[in-house]
């Protein structure tokens, strides 16, 4: 299994620390409010990357954390006027219930920053006890970058250039800096914000340090997988580096993985979506739209370290891409009934299914070349789809159980690994459709057309399609 390095910046073979288990730390979000579609790309990949890894037979010990303090939570705070917990804890839960919606499994932990603030002191001050740290004179505590001879080696920048760089900018309130460069690993508390004590002031952490504590806390000195998005790799993740391995004296990740950008195409004009440019979508806009899934299967349709464009259109196609697949699965578990009351039950698969199931063992390994090659989920996709054509076009009511069990099973377990259910969303129960059914009908009798055709439309909203017959209406889900 390769993965794409960003500290190397090229594909390495995945050598674990310790045979048989992944310890792997992903930068999770700031939680002021809903999450967005620009968000919810690493979650997807890099839980793919996990179920990919469990697949494979590894333990994964997968740590995702909260930044459940920041300038934005407290703004929030402030304009609501609640206390900065409660808007953290309301998106908190928010954010877990979107991750549910797009089959994101719970991380092994979710830590969340303020509960692991000891940690931070302690790692500062072992910071400053190196000589890597050192406290200005209104208490704030900055990183000492020229300490670290390998300060830039993640975002492959130089350090001479960057000191350069930052002198030319000038930030009020950082006269303490012995360096331009230097970073904060703790900040003195503004008026009306939520602080710590700490043997340097009352305060509270840099965003830096708290990813690095909590990935030694719940994953150890050393991890094997760190991954984010790519705007992160610098400042955040070359700091992480920094203050790591400054403060254990070991390498901290063997392996950096980065997501590319999702962009957003409208009307011809791709823009990298932002808050700030006001382009984005929050991952609750589009559960309104579409089911989750088809915004997973949108995400896995790039390689995750190309950019991506989101649009209606490519939602659309992504949709049917989808939809091809649940209605093969629908088919094969029609089959299955089909075929368990007739002759095939029980019987070994013909010598014809063998030849098919030999190709479909081909296509999983096709599948698993393409995931060992740097997680390629767009070439394990297209495996998926010949799959699907080899069970459309070779599955029948006259098809062995065994032969049909094992095409259906194949398929359930690789979508499995991407993250996608073979099963459609139901959403509403069977009974409640025929129950609007009969009202609509018993409108038709009344003559009350206006009724009848708004339960169609209410039914055609839900994805149910009505069929008037001689022998009465049928119904589908589409």
């Amino acid at each position: 299994m390769k993965i794409f390095n960003t500290l190397s910046r090229t594909k390495e073979e995945f050598v674990p620390l310790e045979p048989g288990k992944v310890k792997m730390y992903v930068c999770g979000p700031t939680v002021y409010n809903f999450i967005h579609i620009g968000n919810a790309r690493p979650m997807i990949v890099f839980d793919t990357v996990r179920r990919y890894f469990e697949y494979k037979g590894y333990e994964v010990n997968y740590v995702s954390n909260f930044t459940d303090v920041d300038d934005k939570i407290i703004k929030k705070a402030v304009e609501e006027g609640v206390e900065p917990e409660v808007i953290s804890c309301r998106y908190i839960e928010e954010c877990k219930k979107d991750m549910a919606g797009m089959n994101v499994k719970p991380a092994t932990v979710h830590p969340q920053a303020t509960q692991e603030i000891d940690g931070m002191l302690e790692m500062i001050q072992t910071l400053i006890d190196k000589g890597h740290a050192y406290a200005a004179a209104d208490g704030t505590v900055y990183f000492r970058t020229g300490s670290f001879k390998e300060y830039g080696k993640l975002s492959h920048k130089n350090l001479d250039e960057l000191q350069s760089g930052f002198r030319e900018i000038k930030v009020t309130g950082e006269e303490g800096k012995e360096e331009p460069s230097d970073f904060v690993l703790w900040k003195p508390k503004k008026e009306g914000e939520p602080y710590w004590d700490s043997p340097w002031c009352q305060g509270r952490p840099g965003w830096h340090i708290e990813c690095s504590v909590m990935a030694k806390k719940y994953l150890g000195d050393q991890i094997d997988i760190h991954a984010g998005g790519e705007d992160l790799v610098f400042p955040h993740h070359e700091n992480e580096i920094a203050q790591s391995e400054a403060a254990n004296d070991k390498p901290f990740a063997t392996y950096w993985m980065h997501n590319a950008f999702l962009n957003i195409d409208s009307n011809g004009h791709v823009q990298k979506m932002s808050k700030s440019l006001g382009n984005f979508f929050t991952v609750r806009e589009i559960s309104e739209r579409y089911d989750l899934q088809v915004l997973r299967f949108f995400m896995l349709g790039a390689h995750y370290r190309s950019p991506l464009n989101f649009s209606a259109d490519l939602m659309e196609a992504s949709k049917n891409g989808l939809d091809r697949i649940l209605t093969a699965a629908e088919r094969l578990e029609e089959a299955q009934k089909i075929i368990s009351d007739s002759k095939g039950k029980d019987q070994a698969p013909a010598d014809k299914e063998q030849e098919y199931l030999a190709a479909a063992k081909e296509l999983v390994l096709k599948y698993e070349a393409a995931m060992d090659d740097d997680f390629n989920t767009a070439d394990a996709i297209a495996a998926i789809f010949e799959l699907v054509k080899l069970g459309n076009s070779t599955v029948s009511e006259n098809s062995t159980e065994a032969y049909v069990n094992e095409i259906k099973a194949i398929l359930e377990r690789l979508c499995g690994v991407l993250g996608i259910k073979t099963k459609r969303d139901k959403g509403v129960l069977d009974e409640e459709i025929e129950a609007m059914i009969m009202q609509r009908q018993q409108a038709r009798k009344e003559k009350n057309f206006a009724r009848a055709d708004e339960i169609r439309k209410t039914l055609s909203d839900m994805g149910i399609l009505l069929e008037d017959t001689r022998e009465g209406v049928k119904w589908k889900r589409v």
